[in-house]
C-alpha cells in the first residue's frame, strides 16, 4: 500500500533532514506537488489521500536527486520569481530572491517610454520581471550561451511579453554602435574562483561560467562599468548586483569611470547587494 500525502510528506522531510536539506519541508513538498501537478494547497486539503503506484515511483525518484544535493529548481524545471513562473534549467543560474532587490532598485530609475538592457540575462528573469511591470518600456536581454538565450526566449513567449527582445552574444557584442538605453542592469559573474561557497549547496550544480570572474570576481563588473558608457544615454543609469563584500569595491570602480550619484544599495538580510551609477557625459 501506498502512503497517503501526509505520511508521505513526513517520510520525506526526515529523509531529506538525514540528507542535510537546509529546507527539508520546503523541499519535500515543492517536489510532491510537481508529481500531483497540484497546488500547495491541496496537500493541506487532502493528507490522507493515497499517492498512486505512479505518483509514489515519481516522488521516491526525485527525493533521492534532490538526497544528492541537485536543486529542487533543476529537479522540477521552473522557479518563480518577482511571481513569474519561469522555466530553469542547469545551463542558467537559479533566479534568487536577492536579486528581486536589483529589479526593485531598478524600477525606481527607469523613466517613462525607457530602454533598458539586460546583460547576461540567463532565464531572463530580471528582463521579464521589469518588462511585466513596465509595458510602455522597451527591454533586451544578452547572454553569451545560446542554450540560455533560447530558454530567456522560451520564457518571454510563455509571459506574452512583447516588449522584450533576447539576444545571444558576449555581453555587448549583439548591439549596434549606435544604441543606447536609459538603464543597463546586470547580474554578472561575481564569484572568486578560489571561493569555498562554490563546493557547497546547489552551487555547486549551477554554471561555472555565470558564477566565476577573474580579479578576484571583479572582471565581468570592470568590463560591463567601462562598456556601458558607450550605450547608455547621458544620464542613464547602470545597476549591478555583486558580492555582499565587494560593495566598496564595485563603487571604486564606478566612481574611477567617471559615474555620478554612486550608491550601494543593502538585500532583504542587510548585506550589500546592488551598486549603482549615472552616467552623465
Amino acid at each position: 500500500m501506498n502512503p497517503a500525502i501526509e505520511l508521505a510528506l513526513k517520510q520525506a522531510v526526515t529523509q531529506l533532514t538525514n540528507a542535510g536539506s537546509a529546507s527539508p519541508q520546503l523541499d519535500a513538498a515543492v517536489l510532491l506537488c510537481h508529481v500531483l501537478e497540484k497546488p500547495r494547497s491541496y496537500l493541506l486539503t487532502w493528507p490522507e489521500k493515497e499517492l498512486t503506484d505512479a505518483q509514489s515511483a515519481a516522488f521516491s525518484a526525485l527525493l533521492a536527486r534532490r538526497e544528492s544535493g541537485e536543486p529542487v529548481a533543476y529537479i522540477t524545471g521552473e522557479r518563480e520569481f518577482w511571481s513569474l513562473p519561469l522555466k530553469v534549467a542547469p545551463h542558467t543560474l537559479i533566479p534568487r530572491p536577492d536579486t528581486e532587490r536589483l529589479v526593485e532598485a531598478a524600477l525606481e530609475k527607469i523613466p517613462a517610454a525607457a530602454s533598458v538592457l539586460d546583460l547576461g540575462t540567463g532565464t531572463g528573469a530580471i528582463a521579464l520581471s521589469l518588462a511585466s511591470e513596465r509595458p510602455d518600456c522597451q527591454f533586451t536581454g544578452i547572454d553569451l550561451r545560446p542554450e540560455a538565450a533560447a530558454l530567456a526566449e522560451e520564457n518571454r513567449r510563455a509571459l506574452q511579453l512583447q516588449n522584450v527582445r533576447i539576444l545571444c552574444g558576449s555581453w555587448f557584442s549583439p548591439l549596434s554602435e549606435t544604441e543606447r538605453f536609459d538603464v543597463i542592469v546586470s547580474n554578472p559573474p561575481y564569484i572568486d574562483a578560489n571561493d569555498p561557497h562554490l563546493v557547497r549547496g546547489d552551487v555547486r550544480f549551477e554554471p561555472r561560467t555565470a558564477l566565476v570572474a577573474e580579479d578576484a570576481g571583479l572582471a565581468d563588473i570592470r568590463h560591463i562599468c567601462a562598456q556601458s558608457r558607450t550605450f547608455l544615454s547621458p544620464g542613464g543609469w547602470l545597476l549591478l548586483e555583486h558580492g555582499y563584500q565587494q560593495g566598496e569595491a564595485v563603487r571604486g570602480i564606478f566612481y574611477n569611470l567617471g559615474y555620478q550619484q554612486v550608491i550601494t544599495v543593502q538585500d532583504y538580510a542587510g548585506q550589500d547587494r546592488v551598486s549603482l551609477g549615472c552616467w552623465s557625459v
